[in-house]
């Protein structure tokens, strides 16, 4: 169901785009200046566009309009499935595993991503506000990872990573890491804030380790609890409102 015209009248055009599921409001904006957005049939690369009655928008040669019903769905991603809407090699993306008839025709997609042998919790939504929430810097959203290593992890690379160190794409430094359980020095658990690429691998192989398994186990105040790996889950009306305001 669309929304009324009058909710959408003087709507910039990026954030039009992000509410009709399409992407992140920030990275609706890239494909506007991109020149991927036609209004009208005509080319418009200004983001800042504000939406005038009888617009039509097309991003990549299909018209989209935004949706009066929000979906928020919480994923146990397993292994070896791709976190992106589609797949040109026609791997198996987390799009595949949401069976429900009811969103069929929901253009949903991952909130950030997790790399291909990346497990655990990952935001699905239509919400392109909730979206740009919790993967934009300036909010420093949550997570915990747990980290299994090719070899012990000993107590002064432990104490390293703790205290922080510099990448090649800048500082790295978590709120915390400690071991994941007494006596197991294979499991590191940690929470950061960054969501740079494939941030928590680079930091334990800047320290000779490399990480067998990444499980996240946290985000935005959402865990894994009584979620296998591999199902998912509709959020609640309590933790959409959490997830609204969640800082």
């Amino acid at each position: 169901m669309d929304r009324p015209a009058a909710d959408i009248i003087g709507m910039r055009l990026n954030k039009y785009i992000a509410h009709s599921g399409v992407a992140s409001r920030r990275t609706a904006g890239d494909m506007v200046k991109a020149g991927k957005v036609k209004v009208n049939g005509a080319v418009l690369d200004n983001p800042a566009y504000q939406i005038q009655e009888g617009d039509q928008v097309e991003v990549e040669g299909k018209v989209v309009a935004p949706s009066e019903q929000f979906v928020y769905i919480l994923l146990n991603k397993p292994r070896n499935v791709i976190t992106t809407t589609n797949d040109e090699h026609d791997r198996a993306t987390v799009m595949d595993l949401l069976d429900d008839p009811a969103i069929k025709h929901t253009r949903l997609f991952p909130v950030g991503r997790l790399d291909r042998d990346t497990t655990g919790l990952l935001l699905i939504t239509n919400d392109g506000d909730v979206t740009t929430r919790l993967t934009h810097p300036r909010f420093e959203t949550a997570k915990i990872y747990q980290a299994t290593l090719d070899k012990p992890f000993t107590t002064e690379a432990l104490e390293k990573l703790q205290a922080g160190y510099n990448l090649d794409d800048g500082p790295f430094k978590p709120d915390w890491a400690r071991y994941s359980k007494e006596g197991d020095d294979l499991n590191v658990t940690l929470e950061i804030h960054s969501g740079r690429n494939r941030i928590v691998r680079r930091a334990f192989e800047h320290l000779g380790y490399t990480v067998d398994k990444l499980d996240r186990t946290y985000i935005a105040g959402l865990t894994k609890k009584n979620l296998p790996r591999g199902f998912y889950r509709y959020l609640t009306e309590e933790e959409v409102r959490r997830l609204k305001h969640f800082r």
